[in-house]
């Protein structure tokens, strides 16, 4: 976990609802696990939840909220309590009732403020954007999760709804599967028109056993800056984690008072 006011460690992770696939094979074998409880979904959620240990902030895509195939239990809340992290927030963005619960989720270790969960409008229903305002370490961040469609119209479609929420002077951390690379014209569209900014060097998170693609995005905007970008080779999904390091643009001028903080805090 962070121990400075300077920086903070964020995490992105679709954790497949805790199916567990590790080989090409599973995408077949495994499939019935869609629907039907398993045994060893609890595993597989401590599995993913010892990578992402020590995140400050983390978003999650395809996480049960509680239902017949995760045997009730609500995935995003036990994964804050097994990460450690006290304030969670939940989109459910496919609700089919006793049968399954589809959501993207935010877990925090500061509070979180001004919630809103936001629909995207298109052909297919189940795909939205969950956006949280958390104060971190006293600074206002705007923190959006999103799970963006599987093809490309419609990826581009999500994206434009997205970007009135980058229209914002508040610094803003955008974490999801966005189904594309850091070449695709919808990563463009958020840099050149959210101002978002992507890692200089950005590990493949798509298959977990063998990482091609970059599925999996950590975005910032301008304020803030990345100081390490980083996975892990541990998978329990079929997509690895993607971690950071996050600094403020401000970090080094600002990291003496930060320290004579932490210092005078600890005296009292």
């Amino acid at each position: 976990m962070a121990t400075d006011t300077s920086s903070f460690l964020v995490a992105t992770q679709n954790v497949q609802i805790g199916i567990g696939s590790q080989r090409q094979h599973h995408v077949v074998s495994h499939s019935w696990r869609y629907l039907l409880p398993h045994p060893q979904s609890l595993h597989n959620l401590r599995e993913i939840a010892a990578n992402l240990q020590g995140m400050d902030i983390v978003g999650l895509n395809e996480v049960d909220a509680g239902s017949f195939r995760s045997q009730y239990l609500n995935q995003a809340v036990f994964l804050a309590e097994q990460i450690g992290t006290p304030y969670w927030v939940q989109q459910r963005t496919r609700d089919w009732g006793d049968i399954a619960q589809h959501s993207n989720s935010l877990l925090s270790r500061w509070p979180l403020q001004e919630v809103e969960r936001h629909a995207f409008q298109g052909t297919l229903k189940g795909r939205g954007l969950l956006r949280a305002i958390i104060e971190v370490e006293g600074r206002p961040v705007q923190v959006l999760i999103t799970h963006l469609a599987l093809a490309k119209p419609g990826r581009m479609r999500q994206v434009r709804q997205l970007l009135p929420f980058l229209q914002t002077s508040l610094p803003t951390i955008l974490l999801g599967d966005l189904n594309c690379g850091q070449g695709a014209c919808e990563l463009r569209l958020l840099r050149e028109e959210g101002g978002l900014q992507s890692p200089t060097h950005q590990p493949a998170t798509f298959p977990s056993w063998s990482p091609q693609w970059q599925f999996d995005h950590i975005l910032i905007s301008e304020k803030l800056q990345f100081a390490e970008v980083w996975t892990c080779a541990r998978q329990r999904s079929d997509h690895l984690p993607l971690m950071a390091r996050l600094q403020w643009k401000d970090a080094e001028k600002n990291l003496g008072k930060a320290s004579t903080t932490g210092i005078l805090s600890q005296a009292q």
